[in-house]
């Protein structure tokens, strides 16, 4: 959409949309009001009965976990134990009332939404798509939500589970409370509450009105010229919505400093028990003041710091484990980083009179990457299905008996690694992914969850690169991941790996296994599962029509003719030898 120019041409192009949003807002409610029933019995009902229905098991099973696990300490397991029920008491009071909530607002905001999008430049029939779209996508999309909720309680808990109970290993010390330093870590805590709490709620109240007249500032100066948030024709109701609605995202912005301010104030008994030190408890009390007013100078764009005093509180700064601690400084991120990524330069992204982030960069979307992924999946299983290194048991398993265990983690694992060996022969400083671009700092998701997954492929990227691998050890790499074990160098014996170097070996089986842990982590997606079992029925067609599936078929049921027969002959010679032993015994 052309952007106008000019205040004149600005307030003519309001002046011509404002009756057209209406109607398209009415119709969108209209759609809307029909829509959220349906959609919000589909999602409470779907989730209630999966909740309850799982309740009891995730209740037993929850409970033996920590009886069982060895990462927590004999103290810490006790204490768990004992606050745990009540959590899992009010979980499916939660779990039942928030799939209501959501399921109102999914079913209420999805075909309004649909409305505003079916007016775009490249949507065709432009008036039936206003009035159909939005409404059985919307029903759809709420029995895939069931099903993905579903899977994230039948398998992705079980998941987490399984991996709380199984073997650390020995050098791995268990997560324990020193009761002995309880004392001090309950007085610190209390006195944090009486500074802390007061501290930053008069300091969120102090910013507030700022926050206001800014925030109003900016979206009537994006209303006005059709930026920002106004760009898109369906994000023009939101906005002008926000701008109705922003003195009450100010006043939850103060509860949630409020609210926060309590959490922020009882950290100060861990910072205790952590540094062990009563000195380091009090010196948080006074910097975690400092740290919050530099983080609101950050969202708001004032002066960035804070002319608050923020004493030391960790022996080793350079590695606090303290989530809330950040940077005061932006030139880091000019520097090169020790994992190979190149940094931001600067951390505005957008100039001050345009906020449309489309502007000045593309974002990947963290729905983009998985399709990204599973598109790669499908290209390189159809290869390695032709190629024999996918086995049609494997499948066939996936399809039948819904066991993706192997195949799910040694696929998505083959398609990362060949990501990673073609980002480092590239001059690339990130990752390119399958559509031929480059994901890098300035462009990935700014999904926290996403980052935690991307910084180690860009690590063992790094570690490729050092590695300078052969094309003959690249293509063993293919067999290793798809058949081997990969635990030590010598399950690669067989593979015939053409390097002799155990280091070498040890190097590339420790990135493949840390692969495998990645891929681990992302089956536990709740669209991974559903995508993944889609993506297995394409395999499973792909070999029907190679005829891999018929030649499967036929050699088992040569093996089980051959079996059957081996022991119907075993039979016959028991029988015989039993006659012969009862003429014997009637001789005798």
């Amino acid at each position: 959409m052309k952007v106008p120019v000019g205040f004149i041409a600005n307030l003519w192009s309001f002046i011509k949309f404002l009756p057209f949003f209406i109607l398209l807002l009415i119709l969108g409610i209209f759609k809307a009001l029909i829509i959220s029933p349906v959609a919000a019995v589909i999602i409470s009902v779907g989730n209630s009965s999966v909740i309850i229905g799982l309740w009891p098991a995730h209740f037993i099973w929850t409970c033996y976990c920590v009886v069982r696990t060895k990462r927590l300490g004999m103290t810490l397991k006790i204490g768990t134990l004992l606050f745990l029920p009540m959590p899992l008491v009010l979980w499916p009071f939660a779990g039942i009332l928030g799939s209501f909530v959501g399921g109102i607002g999914f079913g209420f905001f999805s075909p309004l939404i649909a409305t505003f999008e079916a007016v775009g430049e490249n949507v065709p029939d432009k008036c039936y798509h206003c009035v159909a779209d939005g409404c059985w996508p919307t029903i759809q999309a709420s029995c895939t939500v069931v099903r993905d909720f579903t899977d994230f309680c039948f398998h992705s808990y079980f998941s987490y589970m399984d991996e709380l109970i199984m073997k650390t290993p020995a050098e791995e010390e268990p997560v324990e409370i020193k009761l002995s330093r309880l004392p001090g870590c309950l007085l610190v805590s209390l006195l944090a509450l009486l500074v802390d709490v007061p501290s930053i709620t008069v300091l969120a109240l102090w910013k507030s009105p700022y926050m206001l007249i800014t925030g109003w500032k900016r979206l009537l100066e994006d209303f006005i010229g059709r930026e920002g948030p106004f760009l898109e024709t369906v994000c023009v109701p939101f906005g002008g919505l926000a701008i109705i609605l922003w003195p009450l995202a100010v006043i939850g912005s103060v509860v949630a400093a409020f609210m926060s301010s309590f959490f922020l104030g009882v950290y100060a008994g861990v910072v205790v028990h952590q540094e062990h030190s009563l000195r380091m408890g009090l010196a948080y009390i006074v910097a975690v003041v400092s740290l919050f007013d530099e983080y609101a100078n950050d969202l708001l764009y004032l002066e960035p710091g804070s002319r608050l005093p923020r004493p030391r509180y960790r022996r080793n700064a350079n590695s606090s484990p303290d989530s809330i601690q950040r940077k005061t400084s932006h030139e880091s991120e000019n520097n090169v980083e020790k994992d190979g990524r190149e940094g931001l330069g600067d951390s505005t992204l957008t100039s001050q009179r345009s906020r449309t982030l489309k502007a000045a960069i593309q974002h990947y979307k963290p729905i983009k990457l998985l399709d990204w992924l599973f598109k790669s999946c499908e290209v390189n299983g159809r290869k390695l299905l032709h190629e024999g290194l996918i086995n049609v048991q494997d499948i066939r398993d996936c399809v039948v008996k819904g066991d993706c265990k192997k195949l799910g983690t040694a696929l998505p694992a083959w398609c990362l690694m060949r990501c990673l060996l073609v980002s480092a022969k590239s001059d690339s400083p990130g990752l390119v992914v399958p559509d031929e671009s480059d994901l890098t700092i300035t462009n990935w998701p700014r999904d926290k969850m996403f980052l935690w997954f991307i910084e180690p492929l860009l690590i063992m990227k790094e570690q490729i690169r050092k590695l300078n691998l052969e094309e003959n050890e690249e293509a063993c790499l293919q067999r290793a991941i798809m058949q081997s074990k990969n635990q030590i160098p010598e399950d690669w014996d067989d593979i015939g790996f053409p390097s002799e170097d155990n280091i070498r070996r040890a190097q590339l089986q420790s990135i493949i296994r840390r692969l495998q842990g990645i891929v681990g982590s992302m089956s536990r997606m709740p669209t991974f599962r559903r995508r993944f079992q889609h993506l297995v029925r394409v395999l499973y067609m792909e070999a029907a029509k190679t005829g891999a599936l018929v030649n499967y078929i036929v050699d088992n049921s040569t093996r089980r003719d051959a079996s059957d027969s081996q022991e119907s002959d075993e039979a016959s010679e028991e029988s015989d030898a039993g006659k012969t032993e009862y003429s014997v015994a009637n001789i005798v």
